[in-house]
């Protein structure tokens, strides 16, 4: 069967892996950092939820661990697999190993928003008065987003408690020069961007610092 015309979505990444090439279709990149255990996540990378990858990469820095799953065909809409059922091993080791999970996706809308989710509400909590102190629309996600299902890999880290960011077409779309979520301007990053990730880096930080006093 030619992936390019697949109509049902894919159930695992095995599947995934066997009907398209890494390094043509996708390719992924992760590393494990020798002083944090926080993961930064970003699954939907690439040209599926544009911009989810470039946020994760500039908030983990070079401190946490990150994982991106960079999504290179067009469209790349049938390489999402679902939260849940995402289990790259390369993916899963991270997420099981850290204690904190920053797991970074897209969600449409023309509202420049982001709906935060994860079964760890005080580090979503941190996070969303970090980014509503920088001037960022911020909401607890409804059902759809909300990212509490067990199984998701943003809380499958040694707590079970994680956070996911769904930020909005708009939102996204602010991040780069000219609106424009174009993998080649993608490299382009306003302000705004930057003030996004700062206002994360700042909300973990002080995330970590609780959760080892406590």
């Amino acid at each position: 069967m030619d992936a390019r015309h697949r109509l049902m979505p894919y159930t695992s990444y095995a599947e995934l892996a066997r009907e398209n090439l890494e390094g043509l279709d996708y390719q992924r990149s992760w590393r494990q950092s020798p002083v944090s255990t926080l993961v930064h996540l970003a699954i939907h990378g690439g040209n599926i939820e544009p911009g989810s990858g470039e946020l994760a990469a500039a908030a983990a820095d070079q401190i946490h661990d990150l994982y991106v799953f960079d999504a290179m065909k067009t469209p790349s809409s049938e390489l999402h697999i679902t939260s849940t059922l995402f289990d790259d091993p390369a993916a899963h080791t991270l997420a099981r190993a850290a204690t904190h999970t920053l797991s970074w996706h897209g969600c449409a809308g023309s509202a420049p928003v982001t709906h935060l989710g994860g079964l760890d509400y005080a580090l979503r909590d941190r996070v969303g008065l970090a980014l509503h102190q920088a001037g960022f629309t911020v909401q607890i996600a409804g059902a759809e987003l909300a990212g509490v299902d067990s199984r998701n890999i943003c809380n499958l880290n040694t707590r079970k408690l994680g956070v996911q960011l769904e930020i909005s077409t708009a939102q996204r779309a602010a991040f780069f020069v000219g609106g424009d979520l174009s993998r080649p301007n993608r490299e382009n990053r306003t302000d705004l961007f930057h003030a996004y990730v700062a206002a994360v880096r700042t909300a973990v930080a002080q995330g970590l610092v609780t959760t080892n006093r406590g």
